[in-house]
């Protein structure tokens, strides 16, 4: 219940801040019920500014307080304050709209209740699909094939505010150093595993909440440009199932060598023929892997919601070519606030999701800097961007040693083909008519449609011509932002194309026979790809494709009990087990986490090696205490960097602690003081 009760009071926090925010004027313009987008926004933002106060309250309970268990008071101390400024701040509302005319929160009834159904149907799918890959049965935790490496790092983030206090935070997969990761998602879900919640109900909850709630967002977008309830279906249909290539040539080589339905009937492994395709780096198990992607986008969505109101007022003037462009920055309406306290309010908001998802952030702004080009009121976005900026700023040097990014020019993401035909074919190939298809359907468009398509494009275009990280894989995700957002102008044109007609234009003349032929073939192309990705992620993540970590683990109890925050742990090169779920600091886990992070694990790797392999004492004592090593885990049989290791000297130098129940783990502290 009090995990329940403060989400709850998130949410009241958020409606005040998403009743300065929205203008609930373009919904009355626009017949659309406002309850949709305030509640998607007001649990957004509500659970962004709440969790973050409740973190650095817990950080200063620990740090300065020396609370050994902070979570506690500070859930206290932030419902309370939360709750009774909701409240008063809701009774104050109250009484000063009291007789005022306000704008309902449902102005068509009988859209209401489809939207309802459509919404409930959308909240099932993506609760399934969360609780289908990760969820507990009895004392095991399991999670698919398909996700499972990417929840070893977050669990272990989870695990170390749930089960720890990791005031200041620690990468868990290469503690002793700072926090390089956009670690609140997890932290959220550690508070309410803390509060009550079993852990993958909590993981799964949040996740499903933040997902859908930018699918509302879509949804409603979709809705305002078309008018078209349609085009609200449609849109999602568009973001979970992806366009691409790798279906068609699949089937045409399978169906060459005549084992085409037995391939359809076994395969388990994600269709591709691009670097990487078959990582699923481009259809929907990303969402289900990147928890915190959704939540990221639910808050870029906001954004976006909030400037069109503005971007409206840019391209509703009638000039045409050059002439429009010209009186996009000439002109005193183009550039004079419309409110810039709101896009103060919005810009604080989209700075503290820079820690939630980074990639997010970036991929708002850059269409944010699209929609900018073509709108009225251009300060309100400068102002928005340059508080962004500050925070994200401000919380990298709070959290980061050093660089938070190292920004380089890296030309074509990861075609081939470096040329632009060849970054052309690999887009295609990749996403289908997703982003191709735009070139030829931009002179069918409206100029909404057209200019809407420029910005969301952009965090693709970042893609192939930026890197941030040392890993060029990440940039995938300004592409799947971009496939995300341009799911709406897909879904608005098809519905369009369905129905026949333009909003508030005549009949197009194209036959119904044709137009419906057309919009199936689309849709088909759309989505076929996908629907096979989805049942891959349905095959590769049952009873038969999953790893199973117990939740009643002695080890995980004894390590959750005798170490804190401060320990650092070397131990084998673990990805998500018995020892990850406890929390602890450890000095490298899985290499790849920490490294396309930015850590530098060439350096822990070699000092690993050194401290598992030497038969030297002292270089062993040395090297432990110059890495502030403080516990040796040595597993039976095991190796480190594909290299044997040895533990009769570390049994001869420190003393052993704790012994597994089958006797494969030992565990040694390496307290100078006990060392011999």
């Amino acid at each position: 219940m009090a995990a329940v009760l403060y989400l709850v009071i998130c949410c009241l926090a958020g409606s005040l801040l998403q009743d300065v925010l929205l203008n609930p004027e373009a919904c009355r313009k626009y017949r659309m019920n406002r309850i949709w987008v305030s509640a998607a926004v007001s649990f957004g933002a509500g659970v962004l500014v709440c969790t973050w106060a409740l973190y650095f309250i817990a950080f200063l309970l620990h740090v300065q307080g020396k609370a050994k268990n902070p979570l506690l008071p500070a859930n206290v101390v932030l419902m309370a304050m939360a709750g009774a400024a909701a409240v008063l701040f809701h009774i104050r509302r109250r009484r000063k709209r009291a007789g005022a005319e306000s704008v309902p929160w449902v102005l068509d009834k009988r859209l209401f209740l489809k939207e309802c159904v459509f919404y409930a149907v959308l909240f099932v799918l993506i609760q399934f699909t969360m609780s289908f890959v990760f969820h507990q049965s009895g004392d095991s935790l399991f999670s698919g094939f398909t996700v499972f490496g990417d929840y070893a790092p977050h669990t272990a983030m989870i695990r170390s505010f749930s089960k720890s206090a990791n005031f200041p935070t620690q990468y868990p997969h290469f503690g002793g150093a700072d926090i390089k990761y956009h670690f609140m998602f997890q932290f959220l879900v550690g508070n309410l595993e803390f509060l009550g919640l079993r852990l993958d109900i909590a993981y799964n909850l949040v996740s499903t909440l933040s997902l859908l709630g930018f699918l509302i967002m879509l949804c409603q977008t979709a809705y305002r440009i078309s008018g078209k309830f349609s085009a609200a279906v449609l849109t999602p249909v568009f973001f979970f199932a992806r366009s691409g290539t790798a279906v068609f040539r699949f089937v045409f080589e399978h169906f060459r060598t005549g084992d085409l339905m037995e391939v359809f009937r076994n395969n388990t492994a994600f269709i591709g023929y691009t670097p990487n395709e078959d990582w699923g780096l481009w259809n929907y198990n990303v969402y289900l892997n990147q928890r915190h992607l959704g939540f990221g986008l639910l808050i870029a969505a906001a954004a976006v919601w909030f400037f069109m109101d503005s971007f409206e007022a840019g391209i509703s003037h009638e000039e045409k070519g050059a002439a429009f462009l010209k009186g996009r920055f000439i002109t005193p309406e183009a550039w004079k606030t419309r409110g810039p306290e709101k896009s103060l309010l919005l810009g604080m908001i989209l700075g503290l999701c820079s820690f939630w998802n980074g990639a997010a952030v970036i991929g708002c702004l850059l269409i944010l800097c699209g929609m900018a080009v073509f709108s009225d009121g251009k300060l309100d976005y400068l102002i928005t961007a340059v508080l962004t900026v500050a925070f994200s700023f401000i919380e990298t040097r709070i959290f980061i040693f050093g660089n938070a990014v190292s920004p380089s020019v890296y030309w074509g993401f990861l075609s081939e083909n470096k040329s632009i035909p060849g970054i052309l074919w690999y887009l295609v190939q990749i996403a289908g008519i997703t982003i191709a298809g735009l070139i030829p359907a931009l002179f069918l468009m409206r100029r909404r449609e057209r200019t809407l398509s420029f910005a969301f494009v952009l965090p693709t275009v970042f893609a192939f011509m930026f890197s941030l990280t040392p890993d060029i894989n990440v940039n995938h995700k300004y592409i799947i932002i971009s496939m995300a957002f341009l799911s709406v102008i897909w879904g608005v044109n098809i519905s369009r194309l369905i129905s026949g007609n333009r909003s508030g234009e005549k009949k197009t003349g194209i036959p119904a026979g044709i137009r419906y032929l057309l919009a199936g073939c689309l849709i088909f192309l759309l989505t076929a790809t996908g629907i096979y990705d989805f049942v891959v992620i349905i095959r590769d993540n049952d009873v038969h494709h999953r790893v199973a970590v117990s939740m009643e683990s002695s080890l995980t109890d004894w390590l959750s009990e005798n170490l804190t925050e401060q320990d650092l742990v070397l131990t084998p090169e673990y990805s998500i087990n018995e020892v990850t779920m406890s929390g602890c600091m450890m000095y490298m886990g899985w290499p790849y986490y920490a490294w396309s992070a930015g850590y530098d694990t060439f350096y822990r790797a070699q000092q690993g090696i050194l401290i598992y392999q030497t038969d030297d004492a002292d270089v062993l004592k040395e090297t432990v205490r110059r890495e502030k090593i403080t516990y040796i885990i040595y597993e039976e049989g095991m190796t480190y960097e594909e290299n044997e290791c040895r533990e009769d000297v570390i049994a001869s130098v420190y003393p052993e602690v704790y012994r597994s129940d089958d006797g494969r783990i030992r565990i040694y502290r390496t307290d100078p003081q006990n060392a011999r």
